[in-house]
């Protein structure tokens, strides 16, 4: 499944602001989460994004070495935190939302250790039953603001 959710090669301006960006990108994780858990949960959606949203990362940096750092979201990523009362109905605006991109990450990812297992727990779970470590939003700046509130840095 391709996300119709990206930016346009024509509108990738990495000499603005992010803030100038026509999408906002933000990672939602829930707040009780142990450090490297809640790391874990965050990165895992943010690798499904990355794959997923066409035009997030930049172009690759060269070091006076001549070496080369992988691009980075040239358009920013907010790590912000709730509940998981909050998460669940982020989750549940942001998947009804027009022209927004969703990732999340089911409690059931941390407790199987086969890929499988995981996606087997998830197909047994109504969607409503499912809780979430963490939800990845992209989408156009407003919607997404939203659809996160005024929630706080991770």
């Amino acid at each position: 499944m391709t996300s119709t959710v990206g930016f346009h090669p024509d509108e990738i301006d990495t000499a603005a602001p992010t803030r100038a960006a026509r999408l906002k990108w933000v990672v939602v994780v829930e707040e009780t989460l142990p450090a490297g858990i809640a790391a874990n949960a965050a990165i895992c959606t943010a690798a499904a994004t990355a794959a997923q949203v066409d035009g997030l990362l930049g172009a690759e940096a060269v070091d006076g070495d001549g070496r080369v750092h992988p691009g980075l979201p040239w358009a920013g990523c907010s790590v912000l935190r709730a509940t998981g009362d909050q998460l669940a109905a982020i989750r549940a605006k942001a998947g009804a939302a027009e022209d927004v991109f969703v990732a999340d990450m089911p409690a059931a990812a941390q407790s199987t250790r086969v890929y499988d297992e995981y996606l087997e727990s998830v197909a047994a779970s109504p969607t409503d039953a499912l809780s979430y470590y963490a939800v990845s939003v992209v989408g156009p700046r407003n919607r997404v603001d939203k659809i996160v509130g005024r929630l706080a840095l991770l």
